[in-house]
């Protein structure tokens, strides 16, 4: 389960679009309960759930501003530290979902730097 939550922050780092620094509204919780039904897809591939694309296309929606977005990457990269995913299958995710991310999704990706806020 760490492994998509992960794959779920680094993929809200690089979903989200560059946004004015505000005050995070988003918690860690709404992250995890919103990227949950992406866990089979991450490990073992197959068909992506609807519900899966909707919690990613929900994330984006939710974090709009660089507090939100650094809660989501970090949150996601802590939870995926304890669960094994497919790396392939977290690359794959956001074109199945219909989001375009302008670069790799990863587990080295620094929640603070410019690139993953963007």
């Amino acid at each position: 389960m760490a492994s998509i939550k992960v794959a779920c922050v680094v993929l809200m780092c690089m979903v989200v679009v560059g946004a004015p620094i505000a005050h995070a509204t988003i918690t860690c919780g709404q992250v995890v309960s919103g990227l949950s039904p992406c866990l089979t897809y991450l490990q073992s591939g197959g068909a992506v759930p609807v519900t899966c694309c909707d919690g990613v296309k929900g994330l984006v929606a939710l974090a709009q501003n660089t507090a939100d977005k650094q809660i989501a990457c970090n949150c996601l990269k802590s939870t995926a530290a304890s669960i094994q995913f497919n790396a392939e299958n977290a690359e794959s995710l956001p074109a199945k979902c219909g989001v375009t991310l302008p670069y790799k999704i990863s587990t080295s990706t620094n929640s603070s730097s410019s690139e993953a806020l963007m």
